[in-house]
This record gives C-alpha cells, sequence and structure tokens, in this order.
C-alpha cells in the first residue's frame, strides 16, 4: 500500500496542470485580493490577510482534493486500470482507502504554500495554537471533498468528470463564500452558503484565526457531509467495480 500511495502522490505532482490550476492559482488570488483589500477588518474581529488566507487555503484544498481523485480515477477506470488492480494481492476497499490518503497529501502544497505567502508578503502573525489548530482543521476538512470527487470519477467518464469536478469546485468556492464573503450575498445565497460543506470548512479556519473556537453548527455540518460523501463514494466505488 505505501508504494501505491507514492505512485499516486507523484503522478499528480508530475501532472502541470495540477501544479498550475490547484496549487499556484490559490497563491496567486489570495496575492490579488490581499493587494486589493488590504488589512482591513475581517469575519469575526480577524485582519483581512488571515481571513483571506483561510479562504483561498481552503479553495486550494478543495479543489487539490477533487481534482487529484475525480479526474484521474474516472480516467484509470477507462483505461482498464481497476480491473488491473483487481488482479493484485491489495484488497478491493484499499483502493478507494488509498485514493483519500493520497489526495490528502495532494492537499498540503496547496495549503501550505497559500500560508506562506501569506506570512512572507502580508505579515501574516498567528500564535502558535492557533497554527496547530488551523492547518490540520484545514487539512482533515477536505475529506468529504476528496468523497465527493471519487464519487464524481466512479459514475462518469473522464472528460465529464473533469468538467462536472470543476462546475463543483467553483461552485463550492463561491456559494460557500471563499471568493466573497457571505454577508454581501442576496439572502436567498446567504440561506444556500449556511448549508454547503465549504462554507462550514471555511468558517471553522475563520474562527481560529480570530482567536476563537470553531461553531459548534459548523463542526456538525464537516462531519454530516463527510458521512454522507464517504458513504455515497464507497456505493460509487461499487458501482464502478461490478462493471468492471
Amino acid at each position: 500500500m505505501p508504494d501505491y500511495i507514492k505512485i499516486e502522490a507523484l503522478r499528480m505532482l508530475r501532472n502541470r496542470r495540477y501544479v498550475i490550476f490547484v496549487v499556484g492559482f490559490p497563491v496567486v488570488f489570495y496575492l490579488i485580493f490581499a493587494g486589493i483589500w488590504g488589512d482591513g477588518a475581517g469575519i469575526g474581529g480577524g485582519r483581512a490577510a488571515a481571513v483571506l488566507m483561510v479562504s483561498m487555503g481552503a479553495y486550494g484544498a478543495i479543489a487539490a482534493a477533487m481534482m487529484s481523485t475525480a479526474v484521474p480515477w474516472a480516467q484509470e477506470r477507462q483505461s482498464g486500470w481497476l480491473r488491473q488492480l483487481r488482479t493484485t494481492p491489495l484488497p478491493g476497499w484499499w483502493t478507494i482507502v488509498v485514493k483519500l490518503i493520497s489526495s490528502l497529501l495532494l492537499v498540503l502544497p496547496s495549503l501550505l504554500l497559500v500560508c506562506l505567502a501569506a506570512v512572507l508578503t502580508q505579515g501574516v502573525r498567528l500564535p502558535a495554537g492557533e497554527w496547530l489548530a488551523l492547518i490540520p482543521s484545514l487539512w482533515l476538512g477536505v475529506v468529504p471533498f476528496a468523497a465527493l470527487g471519487l464519487t464524481i470519477g466512479s459514475l462518469l467518464p473522464g472528460d465529464t468528470a473533469q468538467s462536472v469536478a470543476m462546475i463543483g469546485m467553483f461552485g463550492l468556492a463561491i456559494l460557500g463564500g471563499l471568493w466573497f464573503p457571505v454577508e454581501i450575498m442576496p439572502e436567498a445565497m446567504r440561506n444556500v452558503a449556511q448549508v454547503l460543506p465549504s462554507f462550514s470548512y471555511a468558517d471553522i479556519g475563520r474562527h481560529i484565526v480570530a482567536g476563537g473556537a470553531p461553531p459548534p453548527s459548523d463542526v456538525v455540518t464537516i462531519a454530516a457531509w463527510t458521512a454522507a460523501l464517504c458513504a455515497t463514494a464507497v456505493l460509487a466505488y461499487r458501482r464502478a467495480l461490478a462493471r468492471a
């Protein structure tokens, strides 16, 4: 299994589109938005630069989790790689576990680069305890989005999976308030944002950088979406196995 995880991670890191769109874009967006908004008041009383760091870090993590699962998995099914995996000693259910683990590993470059850019260019400074709470929260919180990517990859062919994953990624980012604060959205959009995992995911980080504790409602929302999307991913994977 470790070798399989290594292969999956290296394969994505060698993908130029992944490096540019998933790792590079969140850092560029952060620098642009930080330059526009400056150091004004942020959500929950935090500095705008720190709040933007959370939002762009969350966006990059979601993009990495979905794009590193949906498209490669759909392409592997079409190429017959899934059938080859079934001939190896690797248990069938470990395949989806390895995909989730490798996705978590691929989230780190984007997340850490955004944080590094915030520290070096905007002077973001957080107490050690907040960093220790923020990074693991944003890292582990991407599990439902990786599961969503696996579901898309299990159900759709490669070209369609890429389009659907990108639409889903941008939709979650915009409606979840990662690019624009939910406070400036129309009421209908605000109501939608409150139930999306992307909003609760980023909101946990925003409260951490503001020096507060994450709201229980955000934690419950993420836990519920994680359970639902992981169960959906398993069912979709079983369907893909049956077809293979």
